[in-house]
């Protein structure tokens, strides 16, 4: 088995703001609603880019980051739930933006885990030995399954992407992963599709619904998981809680990584947090959160971290990471 490591991040979000203050113009709410509620004080919203736009923006920074030629990469995978197509595939079209021929392209739709589960499918076939170089991508345009009537909801989500390039290496950059679902929660955070109906039935075809979220039963599912998905992913390492660095979870509401930290016995500062100026991306939040800190200087070599998300499905996951990349 090969050991795997980041090599080069790079991260994307549109350049229109929406404060709490313009959603307060359109639902009845106000920023200290929000803010008290979720952490959000703003987010981006997409009015130009789509989900594809912004996974080829957000990869170019990878791939220039990393120092690696489109041309290198022999495996692309997108965590993504509102993909500009039903097919072909968000991947393929970035492959073909990138000129990144010949590369095995594929989605992942694991709603807010997508990052951690593309990654942990990209690290995969990389020990194995199959690829040597991977991208990995998450991208959402969450505002267009979403209900601007519904303020439980339409204050929590935003546009954004992040990726990462993964490499086969000398050094253990990915150490651990652990993932799961649990598939019988899956009416408490949904989009439904195309519905049922062609030629042949006698039905009134209607327009796919957008998004709801039952938010108690999301809020106690995710206190739960997140920390045990970071001791579980602790098992078996030789590693503690005290190694760790840093926490990145998935950047949904305030209160819930407050009340994970607490269980876990972990100082709130120890999560990285942008979650008030980006809202949540969905999976693109820990990619785009990873690229920040790497930018500014947050991570050093040797670093230990920890990814650790959830989302619809309900999937749940987290990945041991050492911080492997010098800084420029």
């Amino acid at each position: 088995m090969y050991n795997v490591e980041i090599i080069g991040t790079g991260s994307f979000v549109p350049e229109h703001k929406v404060t709490n203050d313009d959603l307060a113009k359109i639902v009845d709410t106000s920023d200290e609603w929000i803010s008290q509620m979720t952490g959000i004080k703003e987010r981006r919203i997409t009015i130009k880019e789509g989900t594809t736009d912004m996974a080829v923006n957000a990869a170019k920074l990878a791939l220039e980051d990393a120092g690696v030629a489109a041309s290198e990469i022999e495996l692309i995978i997108v965590g993504t739930v509102t993909a500009d197509y039903y097919f072909p595939s968000t991947a393929c079209l970035v492959q073909a933006a990138l000129g990144a021929t010949g590369a095995t392209s594929f989605d992942i739709g694991a709603g807010c885990t997508g990052f951690i589960y593309a990654l942990s499918v990209a690290n995969q076939f990389i020990r194995t030995g199959m690829y040597k170089t991977a991208l990995v991508i998450s991208a959402e345009v969450l505002s267009k399954i979403t209900d601007w009537t519904d303020r439980s909801t339409c204050v929590l989500f935003a546009d954004g992407a992040g990726a990462a390039v993964v490499r086969r290496s000398e050094e253990e950059g990915i150490i651990n992963i652990y993932t799961g679902a649990e598939g019988d929660y899956q009416e408490y955070l949904a989009c439904v599709a195309a519905p049922l109906g062609n030629y042949f039935m006698e039905v009134q075809k209607t327009e796919p619904k957008q998004t709801y979220m039952n938010g108690k039963e999301v809020y106690k599912f995710a206190v739960k998981s997140i920390p045990e998905c970071v001791l579980k992913v602790l098992e078996g390492t030789g590693y503690t809680l005290d190694d760790i660095k840093w926490f990145i979870p998935h950047q949904a509401n305030t209160r819930i990584i407050d009340v994970a930290a607490k269980k876990l016995g972990i100082a709130i500062e120890k999560f990285h947090l942008i979650l008030h100026k980006y809202g949540n991306t969905s999976g693109a939040s820990i990619p785009i959160a990873l690229d920040e800190m790497a930018r500014t200087g947050l991570l050093e070599p040797g670093d230990l971290f920890i990814i650790v998300g959830f989302g619809a499905g309900f999937t749940y996951g987290a990945q041991l990471v050492r911080w492997t990349k010098a800084k420029a």
